[in-house]
């Protein structure tokens, strides 16, 4: 039997986490963490957290096991938040939720738990951990390639992996929400939350004009050189969006094709086939790449994410460049790249530019 504090989100997938763990005789505490509220930047309407916590209470009382709350407001503001808007004002697309994971679940959270007595933490990440004979961990994706979020989990390290259970990776989304159903857990019947981490489904330009300010600037056709349209600011645009440009009369819908942020140019291209659109190398951003345990080499054979739930694709990896087998479509710098070996996940890094 070990000691678990346990992440409640006050959502199916860590409550059913807990009641597994409960079942299997560990001695189980859940936590909330109370790590965004948003009253500072006026959209706590969009930011549930009250609600979150009770459901998360519910769950603690039902399985009958303690029920902690840890702050993180401040840390989270710090490294979470404050990236974000770096990278925004930047021109990059950030992933928070890489950043969470890394810096508050498996960071301040994993901390405050071994400081109170924990042996280990829980989580319902849909991933999953390996030992191997001599003793290192590997981080391996998990049962269900729809929910899989071990593309989140890219930089965790050896010592955050050896303290951390995920006891729903073995099972399908499905299955995880039967598990609920059957023992009738008061968040069964729940939906699943969307969003950026701890935050929210927010509107996005809302929230960034909390510090970056609108200005007008051209879009600009990215092959006729051409402007077609106006924006209020490159910094909310990413590439592969669609909506939003509002760029009428043409035959085919435009796309973000990329950004000059110094001049506050959007650069569009005409139809989803437009092979300005479609990359087969991405440049990783010097410093940015983390490996779990192994390092990607020659003889591996790779694949790659640059999204949540895409399907990963052949690549090779050299000298901070992945080289894919096949174009991929407009991967956006600031975006986090994960790097697979069969279903070893081996880590990855962060998007500077395409080619």
């Amino acid at each position: 039997m070990s000691k678990i504090y346990v992440a409640l989100s006050g959502g199916v997938d860590s409550a059913v986490a807990a009641l597994l763990l409960n079942q299997q005789g560990h001695d189980i505490t859940g936590v909330f963490m109370k790590n965004w509220s948003g009253e500072d930047f006026g959209i706590n309407n969009q930011c549930p957290w009250e609600k979150e916590q009770k459901d998360a209470q519910k769950v603690c009382d039902f399985l009958q096991i303690p029920f902690k709350t840890f702050n993180f407001e401040k840390e989270y503001r710090k490294d979470v938040i404050e990236y974000f808007f770096t990278e925004y004002e930047n021109g990059n697309t950030p992933n928070p939720d890489v950043m969470c994971n890394n810096k508050v679940k498996f960071g301040y959270f994993l901390d405050k738990a071994i400081e109170n007595g924990a042996e280990y933490i829980a989580t319902g990440h849909y991933a999953q951990k390996r030992e191997n004979p001599d003793g290192s961990l590997d981080l391996i994706r998990a049962a269900d390639p729809n929910k899989d979020q071990t593309y989140f989990l890219n930089r965790i390290n050896q010592t955050q992996l050896s303290k951390a259970i995920f006891p729903i990776g073995h099972l399908t989304k499905p299955e995880v929400r039967k598990i609920a159903l059957e023992t009738k857990l008061p968040v069964a019947e729940k939906k699943d939350s969307q969003g950026i981490c701890f935050i929210g489904k927010v509107e996005l330009p809302e929230f960034l004009q909390q510090r970056i300010k609108p200005k007008k600037g051209d879009i600009i056709d990215i092959d006729s050189e051409e402007k077609v349209g106006e924006h209020d600011g490159c910094w909310w645009y990413t590439n592969g969006q669609r909506e939003g440009l509002r760029i009428g009369g043409s035959d085919k819908p435009y796309y973000v094709a990329g950004k000059d942020i110094s001049k506050n140019i959007v650069f569009a291209a005409k139809g989803k086939d437009n092979p300005k659109l479609w990359v087969n190398e991405i440049l990783l951003k010097k410093g940015s790449t983390t490996w779990i345990n192994q390092t990607p080499h020659e003889e591996m054979q790779l694949t790659a994410m640059i999204r949540y739930r895409q399907t990963p694709s052949k690549c090779k990896y050299f000298d901070n460049r992945v080289i894919f087998d096949s174009k991929q479509w407009t991967p956006a710098p600031g975006q986090m790249v994960t790097l697979i070996n069969n279903d070893i996940v081996l880590g990855g890094g962060i998007i500077e530019q395409t080619k």
